[in-house]
């Protein structure tokens, strides 16, 4: 096992690798941008090193100053969370050349997955069904013309796609040109990349994906599957596994398809197979990705296992050690993801400094955060900020610990979608698991709110604060502290969200 990994990003997932190695014995190091400079993953890590200023492109983009960190403080090994240079195949070749193991796939798999075209060649040749389209990259000409016999609506896809990115729904043709120069643009600004192409508009479907784990000695599981199917413009917002809509024979079916592309494509490591599932119960291939997910902890909390130091394990070229057949899942797990973003704006990103944060606990409740009391949330990276993840014995415990972690969460000073997440917790499909894709284009949220204005709620945690260490009430002479008013201004607090609010997502 290696002495000293450095974690090449930050945030969230760079503390919860940190307390993965911290349990293995392994020192972690920790890399920062300048404006991360009292970031908590910095002060986690047992080393830290600022690798420059604050623009990602510039410090957790460069994978030279990276590599030429590690090599200087003796880490053998890279890990690199999601996002950033996780899927650089070029990233992942120069940290071999430099003699440091990447933690993840090879380069070859980071290349052939990571373009959604080759992608499908290879879940074609696994023998998994792919979503009917264009059989590889396609000029606008070539999509114009092939459009009609796939026909509409359709989706335009970047070849180098992923989160989202690149991707435009065309209802008929007078939009299609235009789709695609849009589609193009957005493509190479995100990946450098402006292949297209074309595929049929299944509506309505589920996304499902499946993790996998891959060694180097041929040994490949998979570990359930999870659904992602609460999304907003192609973005994730809640997770959870099981599906509530999967079968044991599709749950079968999806786990030995994803195993057989991880084979294909000579794949090692921790991986994702993605996955629509439509109404009549039919799945169909989208894409591959080469690393850990944003929302692994489900897949963790129903089976068990530390899928980090799975990774780890793997990559320091160790066989995984057990079997698909002692792979078990129990009970049900939701993730939902914090962002410090206002739902009721459109979800406007929301910049500032954390005032106050009071994270939840207790039976079945997990936070992966990189929140602090004092953190400045500002404009150079992602927005995610926390995961909530909670675990029940059955999908019905699992909700209501959902409801009350939920209530407990406290963060103040600058707008989260904790507000959204409480509303949808209470929606009656999402409770009944009636849900798909595109669900939230229509979904009319009920008031989500107790109209508490940010200074408001300030003021009230300091109330609390105060009260709670002893101070009593400003006016020395009043009666005792009231149960009842305190467990209001508590409730006020918990339920921040702005003004009452109906809208579309």
């Amino acid at each position: 096992m290696f002495k000293k990994v450095l974690i090449a990003n930050r945030g969230e997932i760079a503390v919860r690798v940190m307390r993965t190695c911290r349990d293995m014995g392994v020192q972690s190091v920790a890399v920062y941008s300048e404006a991360d400079a009292t970031a908590l993953h910095a002060r986690y890590a047992d080393e830290a090193y600022c690798i420059g200023p604050a623009p990602a492109a510039q410090s957790y983009l460069d994978g030279a100053k990276i590599i030429e960190t590690a090599l200087a403080c003796g880490a053998k090994a890279i890990h690199p969370g999601y996002g950033f240079l996780s899927e650089q195949a070029d990233f992942a070749t120069a940290c071999a050349e430099a003699g440091i193991v990447f933690i993840g796939p090879s380069p070859h798999a980071l290349r052939v997955l990571g373009d959604k075209v080759q992608a499908r060649l290879i879940a074609e040749r696994a023998g998994a069904p792919s979503v009917p389209g264009s059989d590889g990259r396609v000029t606008p000409s070539e999509a114009l013309a092939l459009a009609p016999s796939i026909g509409y609506p359709l989706l335009i896809k970047a070849a180098a796609g992923g989160g989202g990115k690149g991707i435009r729904l065309v209802e008929d043709e007078g939009a299609f040109e235009a789709s695609l120069r849009m589609a193009a643009a957005e493509a190479l600004a995100s990946f450098n990349d402006d292949g297209l192409y074309i595929e049929r508009y299944l509506y309505p479907v589920r996304h499902i994906e499946v993790q996998v784990l891959a060694d180097r000695f041929g040994n490949v599981v998979h570990l359930g599957e999870r659904e992602c199917s609460i999304q907003r413009r192609s973005q994730k917002l809640v997770e959870e596994s099981p599906s509530a809509a999967v079968s044991p024979e599709q749950r079968a079916g999806l786990g030995a398809a994803a195993v057989a592309i991880a084979r294909e494509a000579g794949y090692e490591n921790a991986g994702t197979v993605e996955f629509l599932l439509d109404k009549h119960g039919d799945f169909y291939f989208i894409e591959a990705n080469a690393r850990l997910q944003v929302e692994h902890p489900v897949t963790e909390l129903v089976t068990g296992l530390d899928l980090v130091r799975e990774q780890l394990r793997i990559a320091a070229g160790e066989p995984l050690g057990f079997a698909q057949e002692d792979v078990a899942i129990r009970g049900s797990a939701i993730e939902c993801r914090i962002t410090a973003e206002d739902a009721t704006a459109g979800f406007m990103p929301s910049l500032g400094v954390v005032g106050h944060v009071s994270e939840p606990s207790g039976p079945g409740v997990r936070v992966d955060s990189s929140l602090f009391e004092g953190m400045e949330v500002g404009p150079h990276y992602d927005s995610l900020v926390s995961k909530l993840v909670v675990w029940g014995a059955d999908r019905t415990q699992a909700l209501a610990r959902l409801r009350r972690a939920l209530d407990e969460y406290q963060v103040l000073g600058v707008k989260t979608t904790l507000p959204f997440h409480r509303a949808l917790a209470d929606d009656p499909n999402f409770i009944a698991g009636s849900i798909h894709t595109r669900y939230l284009d229509t979904w009319d949220a009920p008031a989500a709110g107790a109209g508490v204005s940010p200074d408001e709620a300030l003021v009230i945690a300091a109330l609390l604060s105060h009260e709670r260490r002893g101070g009593g009430t400003a006016n020395a002479g009043s009666a005792p502290r009231s149960g009842w008013k305190t467990a209001g201004r508590e409730g006020a607090v918990n339920r921040y969200g702005g003004s009452s609010w109906r809208n579309t997502f």
